[in-house]
């Protein structure tokens, strides 16, 4: 990965970061403020010897400077700590005080610190002048030599502990920056790890990686994709823009063939097949055109039930002879879509979509429609979609943003080569809606000229305003229609 890749995923992958950080600086914050606050003292002895030329000033000196290092590991013996707890009155423990002590050897000297801690800044100072008291001594009969006075070498306070009423630890700023810098690591370890491992489809690259196939849109998550479909594709919605943009794509898709019949699939159930078929044909009946939507998922079929028909008859209901085409298609809101249900759900739904009967019916749908969308099954689960791609001109994948993935893409693509039927698209569907900084609500492939957002301190644009812009839309929908239409004739 290169450093713009990296700068793209901790974009993509911000709340990842946000998360670590945050939940670092709460456990930094956290610890700190139910830490004890711990007082330090210190004190410092001096290491010396008494030579009476200069010759043996220099010998004594680094016998001196020797002998410093191993009075620091003098310091946690257990001997000296119970020195020290008898001076301090023998209340203290010794193996309590060995762990409250320190020795620091000042490089190239003979000086020696000594430093106690404890939560009460006077304690510490006791125990570390105790220490310092009893190190004196200590060393005095250490180097005493047996049936003489005077020790070779001798160890003298220089500088007392003192009481310090300034805690040690915790440290608020050096604990909080700490977790800062672990947090941001750890954040950004996590979403670059996340990245690596992560195989579902969130972009064209993703796509190209499995199949040549064009990209057919891009659909992003929007509020108004609950209302009415054919409420909401007559507005001037970046939603209802990302469907004119499919539409406008779908022109290019078989170009020889002035009458077309596709299947909308997906790979596994929930990727919104369903809603993709339906507004692409709403869309594309508001554009003049004669459109036919199908159901022919006989195994859980939503068309009926998302724009408030009665799919009591259907489909199944003409495969099996019991109706004619022009009694079971009901008309969508006056959009001029024509709709088939599915009718009752049939045990054998596998059968009757590759019958002689289905065969028959897209001839009859081919001939009457300029367009027929049929909303089919997921391809990994069940071959329906399968079947009836290898009947039409081809199928259009739908692929859900972050949870399609590339490997369940690939085998959705495996599936209708096996059959030699065509993959006409992809479809990216349910993006996360992104804003720029430009003053816009939407990206220019999506929202240019909707969803304006004024800058701070303006007023919204008016209703007329957007009346007048959902009139300039339909009329261009009807010259787009009227231009096809003379291109056919």
């Amino acid at each position: 990965m290169e450093l713009k890749d990296y700068w793209s995923t901790i974009r993509r992958r911000w709340r990842v970061v946000a998360l670590c950080f945050v939940g670092a600086m709460a456990v930094a914050a956290l610890l700190t403020w139910q830490a004890t606050p711990q007082y330090s003292s210190s004190a410092q002895l001096f290491v010396s010897t008494t030579p009476s030329d200069s010759n043996d000033a220099y010998t004594g000196n680094l016998f001196a400077t020797q002998r410093v290092a191993s009075y620091a590991d003098l310091v946690t013996s257990r001997q000296l700590a119970e020195r020290v707890a008898d001076s301090l009155g023998g209340d203290a423990d010794a193996d309590v005080l060995r762990t409250q002590v320190a020795a620091t050897v000042v490089p190239e000297t003979v000086l020696l610190q000594l430093t106690a801690t404890d939560p009460d800044p006077v304690v510490a100072r006791d125990i570390a002048q105790a220490y310092a008291q009893s190190l004196t001594e200590l060393v005095e009969d250490l180097e005493t030599p047996s049936g003489k006075r005077d020790a070779l070498i001798r160890a003298s306070i220089v500088d007392d502990a003192q009481e310090n009423t300034v805690p040690v630890s915790p440290q608020p700023l050096r604990n909080l920056g700490l977790a800062a810098v672990l947090g941001l690591l750890l954040g950004v370890g996590l979403a670059v790890a996340r990245e690596l491992l992560d195989t579902s489809v969130t972009s064209s690259d993703d796509v190209s990686e499995v199949t040549s196939a064009p990209i057919l849109a891009n659909i992003s998550n929007d509020q108004a994709a609950h209302l009415p479909p054919h409420e909401v594709l007559s507005q001037a919605t970046p939603w209802a823009e990302a469907f004119r943009v499919l539409r406008t794509n779908m022109q290019y898709v078989e170009v020889d063939h002035d009458q077309k019949v596709v299947v909308v699939t997906s790979s596994l159930p929930g990727e919104g097949k369903s809603t993709v078929a339906i507004n692409l044909a709403i869309t594309m009946a508001q554009a003049g055109q004669r459109v036919a939507l199908v159901e022919c998922d006989l195994r859980r079929p939503l068309i009926a039930p998302r724009l408030g028909l009665d799919g009591a008859v259907g489909t199944t209901s003409i495969l099996i002879g019991k109706v004619s085409l022009d009694d079971a298609l009901l008309e969508y809101a006056n959009t001029g879509l024509q709709v088939l249900a599915c009718g009752p759900i049939p045990p054998n739904p596998s059968e009757l979509l590759q019958s002689t009967a289905m065969e028959k019916l897209l001839g009859e749908l081919r001939d009457r429609f300029d367009i027929v969308v049929l909303d089919a099954p997921p391809l990994l689960p069940v071959t329906d979609a399968a079947l009836l791609s290898t009947q039409v001109d081809g199928a259009v994948i739908v692929a859900r943003h972050g949870r399609t993935t590339r490997d369940q893409l690939a085998h959705a693509v495996e599936r209708l080569e096996a059959v030699d039927a065509k993959t006409l698209g992809v479809i990216i569907n349910m993006s996360p809606s992104r804003k720029n900084t430009s003053g816009y609500g939407y990206g220019y492939g999506y929202g240019y000229g909707y969803g304006y957002e004024q800058e701070a301190g303006k007023s919204k644009r008016s209703a007329r305003e957007t009346k007048a812009m959902a009139k300039a839309l339909k009329k261009a929908d009807k010259q787009e229609s009227v231009g096809s239409r003379r291109k056919r004739g």
